[in-house]
């Protein structure tokens, strides 16, 4: 294993990693930089990386490192109809989404299923979970193993959780300037690059197509745009969110412009959609005919949310839960909350993310 790095030399590569996020990568290229420079921070000895739907918290483009392709349809089954501790989806709703194995089994690793039946026959240990969230969201997974005998430390866990949001702003940009040309222009999201000075430097049709919209007078850049250049050039601390705007075009439609960093110096990339209600999973509705009710009751499933948890956030009572469960198991051909979410992930998800179908601005396959 590598040596360890602190001080000024972890403080350089942190900021490094956090550079890379802001720089309009792929989800590919953005894993790889990160990955790449992560394993000096935090040494590890295999991963495994998730871009995720935030409507349903399911994997949409999942990658293994060191760890057996063939081993997906176990974790499947472990993550959503087997028991097991430290689990994605409870995960995400704790206040620090970043744990280690360790933790969680209280240093008994016996305790954790994936552990006997995966990890220890590949001679790993411990394992370093993080939930990529941002902006209230969730964009992706990130865990890391290590051979048994080597655990994570609280700084490490503390290295990974000061990343975290500023990867997950950098995958939800890189499904955003992916998208930009996945629709017919008067409906896809728009790429608007902006110089230092506050000039435009070049943009896509449907971004042209979404100044025209915005723009006062024919070549002006809107100051909506401006601002919010100005605003992200500003910024020092990104570990807020990326700055983002919601504004009324002059044809009266709303659109949401989102800024990022851009690998040329200073210039800054805006992307410009119409708002997407990113609490549904269109997926649902397309394959199993689901009310937008059920729609929705499907999707705080999948979030590992209670029946009272459910009951309150939609307003209906348990009882109403409960009845609409029975209507979506029976559409879907199950009979449990667990069944439900592994039939989504691995008929309408898994298949998609194998074959590299890429991602729509709301997170979910485009």
């Amino acid at each position: 294993m590598s040596r360890v790095l602190r001080g000024a030399a972890l403080e350089d590569l942190t900021a490094a990693i956090v550079d890379a996020c802001r720089s309009g990568l792929s989800t590919e290229a953005l894993r790889d930089r990160v990955l790449g420079r992560l394993r000096r921070a935090v040494p590890f000895d295999a991963a495994f990386w998730a871009v995720v739907d935030p409507a349903t918290l399911l994997f949409t483009q999942p990658h293994q490192d060191a760890i057996p392709a063939e081993t997906i349809p176990y974790f499947v089954q472990n993550e959503f109809l087997g028991d097991d501790v430290n689990k994605w989806t409870a995960l995400a709703r704790e206040r620090v989404p970043v744990t280690t194995l360790a933790r969680a089994t209280g240093g008994d690793l016996e305790g954790s299923a994936r552990y006997r039946d995966v990890f220890r026959p590949l001679g790993l240990g411990d394992e370093l979970r993080a939930v990529l969230r941002a902006g209230g969201a969730c964009w992706g997974y990130l865990c890391l193993h290590r051979e048994v005998g080597a655990p994570f430390t609280s700084r490490e866990v503390d290295v990974v959780h000061h990343l975290a949001p500023h990867v997950a702003q950098g995958i939800r940009t890189a499904i955003l300037l992916g998208s930009t040309e996945l629709r017919p222009v008067a409906d896809a999201p728009g790429l608007v690059v902006v110089a230092p000075d506050g000039t435009l430097l070049s943009t896509t049709q449907a971004g042209q197509h979404w100044l025209d919209e915005l723009a006062p007078a024919a070549g002006d850049l809107p100051p909506e745009i401006q601002v919010l250049a100005a605003r992200l050039q500003a910024a020092q601390d990104m570990s807020g969110g990326l700055p983002s705007l919601r504004v009324r075009t002059r044809t009266g439609r709303w659109a949401v412009l989102h800024a990022s960093r851009m690998t040329t110096p200073d210039a800054v990339a805006v992307i410009i959609e119409e708002p997407s209600p990113a609490e549904l999973a269109p997926v649902v509705m397309l394959a199993y005919a689901l009310t937008r009710q059920e729609q929705a009751l499907t999707g705080l499933v999948c979030r590992g949310r209670s029946t009272r948890e459910i009951a309150e956030q939609l307003h209906i009572t348990p009882h109403t839960v409960q009845d609409h469960l029975k209507s979506i198991f029976e559409k879907t051909g199950v009979s449990s909350r667990r069944e439900l979410v592994a039939s989504i992930l691995q008929e309408q998800y898994l298949p998609r993310a194998m074959a590299g179908r890429p991602l729509g601005p709301d997170g979910f396959f485009a």
